[in-house]
């Protein structure tokens, strides 16, 4: 019966996760800032005697922000260049296959000749169909930027829950145990170091993964001659702090492989193909050898168990669910083993 109850109560819990998991991202993502940024506050408190909390606060802030305008610099200057050189390079095709020197005075001489042809269209019923479908598509996109200023307006609250966490920092960790009846304060003490224990392991494992796959993306793109090979090695490897994360980068792979393609005069799926490839042999190292040899250790888990929490968190709270995968998983093994099958209490 108490474990039918427990059951009830953690369902209950992860719906509620769930249900508000939009409005509680920032300040989860505050806690894990202020949680990564408060050693290097500490640090400035202590070694630099910088006294006021507050200035502490701000001096680390600006210190991290140099550090990642360092790290953007490999990768956002490249990656224009590139597209400027993109932009020429289809530019010359164009005039080349076309033979057309000005293509807004040639635009406009077409529409000039074809005038009556163009009015005739847009008052016809094909026009007004055409509308009506593509209105579901704008009012996407309208929706889509709304999102992209309410993502703005959440990143500043997530650093004004950041900077007053911090303030605090040392009263919230030592008393938010008092929100429980007193009887109940031991066990969410001893959660919450084991949370913490496994939530460094998780940092610091998938820190030296996201490195390993860094290092192994610049060597891969390097001796294939990709562009920009370095900046995108660095930006794949800081992706990869999330699980998986790094796929997103075939994005800017794919645009990088068509200038590659446009500038050499090669095959684009040659190009493309051999990226794919480097992706595809990374994959695989870090997948069969390097994670579970980093991540299996560090959090006791199997590799499938590893891929297997990734994907049932992910299922259920979204991008949370990958951040918080393999700690929470290595905490609800590790009580399962004290509490149900008692094999912590037999081995001591």
């Amino acid at each position: 019966m108490r474990w039918g109850i427990v059951l009830a109560i953690v369902a209950v819990v992860f719906f509620i996760l769930h249900y508000l998991s939009a409005v509680l991202l920032p300040f989860f993502i505050a806690w894990v800032l202020a949680y990564l940024l408060y050693p290097l506050v500490r640090f400035i408190e202590v070694k630099l005697k910088v006294k006021v909390r507050a200035a502490s606060i701000i001096i680390a802030l600006i210190t991290v922000i140099i550090v990642l305008g360092g790290i953007l610099y490999f990768i956002i200057p490249p990656m224009i260049e590139e597209f400027a050189r993109f932009t020429t390079l289809a530019t010359t095709y164009l005039h080349n296959a076309t033979n057309i020197s000005n293509f807004p005075a040639t635009i406009q001489d077409w529409i000039t000749d074809n005038r009556n042809d163009i009015t005739s269209f847009l008052k016809s019923d094909k026009f007004t169909d055409a509308v009506k479908n593509a209105l579901p598509t704008v009012f996407s996109a309208v929706s889509q930027s709304v999102a992209i200023v309410m993502s703005i307006v959440a990143s500043f609250i997530t650093l004004l829950y950041m900077f007053f966490i911090l303030m605090d920092y040392e009263y919230l960790t030592e008393n938010w145990v008092r929100i429980f009846p007193p009887k109940l304060r031991p066990f969410w003490q001893d959660l919450a170091k084991d949370v913490k224990v496994s939530l460094n392991n998780y940092i610091r494992g998938q820190g030296l993964v996201a490195l390993t796959m860094g290092v192994l993306f610049c060597i891969g793109f390097t001796i294939i001659g990709f562009p920009m090979a370095i900046g995108l090695g660095i930006m794949i490897g800081i992706m990869d702090m999330v699980p998986y994360l790094h796929t997103v980068a075939l994005i800017p792979t794919a645009f990088l492989a068509a200038m590659k393609a446009a500038e050499t005069g090669e095959s684009y799926w040659i190009v493309f193909g051999s990226a794919l490839l480097v992706f595809a042999v990374v994959q695989v190292i870090i997948d069969a050898i390097v994670t579970p040899k980093i991540m299996g250790k560090r959090m006791g888990l199997n590799p499938a168990v590893l891929l297997l929490s990734l994907s049932i968190w992910g299922a259920l709270l979204g991008f949370i669910g990958l951040i918080i995968a393999l700690p929470a998983t290595t905490v609800i093994i590790l009580y399962w083993k004290r509490y149900v099958t008692k094999e912590e209490h037999e081995d001591s």
